[in-house]
């Protein structure tokens, strides 16, 4: 338990701050407008009757402003927006209100914090985010581009698209009308120049995997059939301290638990969640898919990532392929969909990665 004479809710945007605070002793009120810079915001805190607790929403402002109260001695929470109610008969909305309310409910203790990343780990995560969006940025320019020539009548049959192969063959290709020819010009030099990133981004992500900081989470993470340097070093960045979870809880941090409204003898569970880190989500459903596959010895680059690794989490990773193909196609066999036993299996798949990540060395 804290017990902060005064508490300090605040609203934060990209131009503005909001600030509201209470001193629980005397009852006074202290509000203020202030700019959003680290300094003026703990300035205007220092003022303030101590000891001070501080406490705002988590944002795309980042967690600059939580170091800055940390490095001061202040203690500061962050909380996520999805966990704060918002009474039904509220109907009126202002930052002012936001940051009372805010202040409030920390001096009550009602407001669970989350957890504020290294900046080492924030640095690889905005690494591993920018691949993905650049992954998203790939696909609409390869739409953009097929169907283009779709719409002129050109169609490749020459087998997988996107290949060397097949980038001879876009080379080749003359749409009719001036038009169509500066849009298909213009097309092909964005998924040219696109894929350029990907592969920069590519190697800056395995440069990042092999540092000191990352290469033995990741090293584990990979020893397990369809997750690879791209997808071990996501789940390790998104995730973080792996310690802070169960084998059963990492499941409801990522959303992949469904959801349930249970009332008296009923009980009513529907899809996922879908709460938590979406990004880790995305990338473990993606490895599930590997599991489909028939259960034969290791390729080689398998063989090459498990080699890194000790005996005893490459026993483990090897369990974790056998339960998952076996999970697989048992929930085949009851005729599931494949979309519904890849989450399962994704779930799992969490689980198994959290055994790896806090075994002993």
């Amino acid at each position: 338990m804290f017990s902060e004479r005064t508490t300090v809710g605040l609203d934060v945007h990209a131009r503005s701050v909001a600030a509201e605070a209470v001193d629980w002793e005397t009852g006074q009120v202290f509000s203020a407008q202030l700019v959003p810079a680290n300094e003026v915001v703990l300035g205007w805190v220092a003022t303030l009757p101590g000891p001070v607790a501080v406490t705002y929403e988590a944002g795309p402002t980042g967690f600059g402003l939580a170091r800055a109260f940390a490095q001061a001695g202040i203690r500061c929470v962050v909380v996520a927006p999805s966990k704060l109610e918002r009474p039904p008969g509220d109907r009126v909305k202002t930052d002012r209100r936001d940051a009372r309310r805010l202040g409030r409910l920390l001096h009550i203790g009602e407001i669970e914090g989350i957890r504020i990343p290294a900046l080492e780990q924030e640095d690889a995560r905005d690494l591993v985010r920018a691949r993905e969006a650049t992954r998203a940025d790939l696909m609409r320019a390869r739409h953009r581009l097929s169907k283009l020539l779709l719409r002129q009548g050109i169609v490749y049959y020459g087998g997988t698209a996107w290949t060397d192969q097949h980038d001879a063959w876009l080379r080749k290709q003359r749409p009719l009308g001036p038009g169509a020819r500066a849009a298909f010009d213009e097309y092909f030099d964005t998924v040219l120049n696109t894929t350029a990133r990907r592969a920069r981004l590519d190697t800056a992500i395995a440069v990042t995997a092999l540092t000191p900081r990352w290469a033995p989470i990741v090293n584990r993470l990979c020893a397990v059939r369809g997750i690879a340097t791209l997808t071990g070093l996501g789940l390790a960045v998104e995730i973080g301290d792996f310690e802070r979870f169960d084998g059963s809880s990492i499941g409801t941090y990522l959303g992949l638990v469904p959801t349930e409204y249970s009332s008296g003898a009923s009980r009513s569970q529907g899809s996922i969640t879908k709460t938590g880190n979406t990004h880790a989500r995305r990338l473990l459903v993606e490895a599930a898919w590997q599991h489909n596959k028939r259960l034969g010895p290791p390729g080689k680059p398998l063989r090459a990532r498990r080699d890194l690794v000790s005996p005893a989490v490459r026993a483990r990773a090897q369990a974790a392929d056998r339960r998952l193909h076996q999970r697989w196609q048992a929930m085949q066999a009851r005729k599931k969909q494949p979309n519904v036993i890849a989450v399962a299996v994704a779930r799992e798949l969490a689980g198994w990665c959290w055994s790896l990540a806090v075994m002993p060395d």
